[in-house]
């Protein structure tokens, strides 16, 4: 027995030592004694090391390991060497950049609370050698803070996040239609009026928060600080002010820059609709050289975005100044116009040894300098065509890089471009696009795209929806700017599961997960995940939440939605076809308002897209829908504006309903210009009131009724 018991014994210490050929994996502690070693050019960057590592940045002594930053002029920009051995960690790169991108693959060695700066108190990393470096030198995100402000402390948290990514350059969209954000000190009035919109602004909101005066601005010193903020973290800033089109803030504090003609005001309850700059008005150029001249000086970045998108040429072809500047410059057509402003712009820039960045359609005529960088945004062929060009482009097609494109159909966010989530976003391809090899050498990057014209009216105080817009698609733009996506999607969505969605909740992010699978079938629900979320149900009347742990009977499953949550996220609501299902019963539209001649009221009847009045809203206008049949349904969606966002709607109002036709009884408020109805019996008619003057626009959108019937 005794013999027995020693042999096994012998046997079981023997399965526990690794054989000669294997040896165990040496490791690197990382504690408060450890110190972080750096040249003085490296100094940031050794002090951001300790914000998350229980490190210290005092001489190390030989007792202690150490993290070593050093520049190595071997290595290509922005690439990193990381070893890590029982002595400590060595990060080398040719510079700063290089080391930057070394400091966060080490992090991605470590736990996920790093990010949340938590500091553990022992860390341990097995030994480990990475050599890495980026595919593209431009890996880019656009923020756009016009049309929605954000504070200096939301556009830092948004830095921190690109800089965990190793994204390094955030355009920052800083004047537009609906805001002025930066400070222009000889002229103050950019941001003190236009800063805000809204309450006794001359700027009117057009987006949400109708009912205050919103806004603010950063100041001079604000963007020094973010400038330095970003420069620590390996991002550049490359400002845009939008012209000469987007322009109707500047142009309501300075009414004088637009064209000359009386414009139609009748419409818009007297608001000067007009957002270009007259490009006849030699003025102009005068206060744009004050405006690029602070902007100049202000920003280190090579390149000002100066806009070029979107211009409405109606305004330059009604001006009989621009006429006549367009005779005499012996131009035919008004685009020429575009090219004329925008090469003054260029001219203002290069005294200050700077360099443009415009969008796609500024470069489009290939007459444009090309000591530019193009903004390809429009669609794919406009980068084909920058690039077949020879621009040096920045890759962004809306139809994969507009992260404020929705995601599923059901879910909020514009449509124009695409409905795509992060896998469309990874699996963007160049070859396959038809980009030759010879306009590859053009493309400088890929960047993607937040602009905010719906933040506005999703609690842009708090970061949930900017989040769940950008995030995992950011995750995907970084991936294949920095390595490709050669691996394959599978790949990369196990790597975001696995790994990344930890890295992000303890980053704060308020990240998309993809939807649950769901099946219904035999009176039976039954739903998935693959990717460790909790599954939860709601059941419609009630905003109760119920976690799914079994199959889930019912006759109903209109009634049901299910989604599911992640730590900090969550992904978006899936239901049966039945829960989606509408009836289209035929109805006439008539308003207060008059028709509009280009999108008239059939295009409502039919359900085939949206109707639009001739004039914006005033109090008691009225649109009314009379159904030629009494409309029995659980639910009828009346809604005013576009889509993916409130715009042109009636901003204040209520509904009524009437069973017979002829007598009204109030149904309940607007919010967003749009109200849901459950009606109790069938409905001959519904109207919605106005209880506003006007919406900031021209006129007012009617969306076809969705009315889903009793199943």
């Amino acid at each position: 027995m005794k013999r027995t018991c020693s042999a096994l014994l012998a046997l079981l210490c023997c399965s526990l030592i690794p054989a000669c050929s294997r040896p165990l994996p040496t490791r690197c502690v990382i504690t408060a004694a450890t110190r972080v070693d750096s040249p003085p050019a490296l100094t940031p960057l050794a002090e951001y090391i300790t914000d998350y590592l229980p490190v210290g940045t005092a001489e190390p002594d030989k007792h202690t390991n150490s993290i070593r930053l050093t520049l190595d002029t071997t290595l290509s920009s922005e690439a990193f060497r990381l070893e890590v051995r029982p002595s400590g960690v060595d990060i080398a790169g040719a510079d700063y950049g290089g080391i930057f991108n070394g400091i966060q693959a080490l992090f991605r060695l470590m736990p996920s609370e790093i990010y949340a700066k938590q500091r553990p108190e022992r860390i341990e990393l097995t030994d480990t050698i990475l050599t890495d470096r980026p595919r593209f030198a431009y890996r880019g995100m656009m923020l756009d803070v016009a049309r929605t402000w954000q504070s200096p402390d939301a556009v830092r948290r948004f830095i921190d996040l690109l800089a965990y990514h190793r994204i390094n350059k955030l355009h920052l969209h800083l004047a537009d239609d609906e805001g002025w954000r930066i400070e222009i000190k000889s002229h103050p009035e950019l941001t003190e009026i236009g800063g805000f919109r809204g309450g006794d602004s001359p700027v009117r909101a057009v987006y949400g928060k109708w009912n205050e005066k919103y806004g603010g601005y950063f100041t001079q010193a604000e963007i020094r600080e973010l400038i330095d903020y970003a420069a620590v973290r390996n991002i550049e800033i490359i400002p845009e002010i939008d012209l000469p089109g987007h322009s109707r803030n500047i142009a309501s504090i300075h009414p004088e820059i637009r064209c000359n003609y009386p414009p139609d005001t009748v419409s818009t309850n007297g608001y000067d609709y007009r957002s270009a700059w007259c490009v006849a008005r030699e003025e102009n150029y005068a206060l744009l050289s004050n405006i690029l001249g602070e902007i100049c000086e202000l920003f280190p970045s090579k390149y000002i975005h100066i806009g070029g998108d979107e211009v409405d040429f109606s305004q330059w072809k009604r001006c009989p100044d621009c006429r006549r500047l367009m005779h005499r410059k012996g131009m035919t057509v008004p685009s020429e116009l575009e090219d004329y402003f925008m090469n003054r712009l260029t001219e203002m820039l290069a005294a200050h040894g700077k360099h443009p960045g415009v969008w796609n359609e500024a470069a489009a005529s290939g007459e444009f300098t090309h000591d530019c960088l193009v903004y390809g945004w429009q669609h794919v062929k406009a980068n084909l065509d920058a690039t077949e060009k020879g621009y040096r482009t920045v890759v962004m097609p809306g139809e994969y890089f507009y992260f404020d494109m929705r995601q599923t159909p059901q879910e909020d966010g514009h449509d124009w471009a695409a409905i795509f989530d992060a896998k469309k976003v990874y699996g963007f391809d160049f070859a396959k696009l038809g980009f030759t090899e010879e306009q590859m050498q053009h493309v400088v990057g890929l960047e993607g795209t937040f602009f905010s014209e719906a933040y506005v009216s999703h609690h842009p105080e708090q970061p949930d929806y900017l989040d769940y817009m950008c995030f995992p698609r950011v995750c995907a733009l970084a991936r294949i700017a920095w390595r490709g996506n050669d691996e394959g999607w599978d790949a990369f969505y196990r790597e975001l599961v696995d790994e990344h969605y930890d890295r992000m909740a303890a980053m704060g992010i308020r990240f998309r997960l993809f939807p649950p699978k769901i099946t219904y079938r035999d009176g039976v629900f039954t739903a998935a995940t693959d990717d460790g979320s909790q599954i939860y149900y709601i059941k419609e009347g009630s905003d109760d939440e119920h976690r799914y742990k079994r199959p889930l009977h019912t006759d109903q499953p209109h009634l049901y939605r299910f989604f599911t949550r992640y730590r900090t996220a969550r992904s978006p609501y899936v239901a049966d076809k039945s829960y989606h299902r509408t009836i289209v019963p035929a109805f006439t539209l008539t308003t207060s308002m008059g028709e509009s001649s280009s999108t008239p009221y059939s295009n409502a009847e039919k359900y085939k897209g949206l109707s639009r009045t001739r004039r914006a809203c005033r109090q008691q206008d009225w649109i009314r829908y009379d159904f030629a049949n009494a409309v029995r349904c659980r639910e009828m969606y009346l809604q005013t504006g576009n889509r993916q966002l409130p715009k042109t709607i009636v901003t204040t109002g209520y509904a009524e309903v009437s069973y017979d036709g002829e007598r009204f009884e109030r149904a309940g408020e607007l919010e967003k210009g749009s109200i849901t109805l459950h009606p109790d019996r069938p409905i001959k008619s519904v109207r919605i009131v106005s209880t506003c003057n006007d919406n900031g626009t021209p006129y007012v959108t009617i969306q076809p009724p969705r009315i889903k019937p009793i199943l």
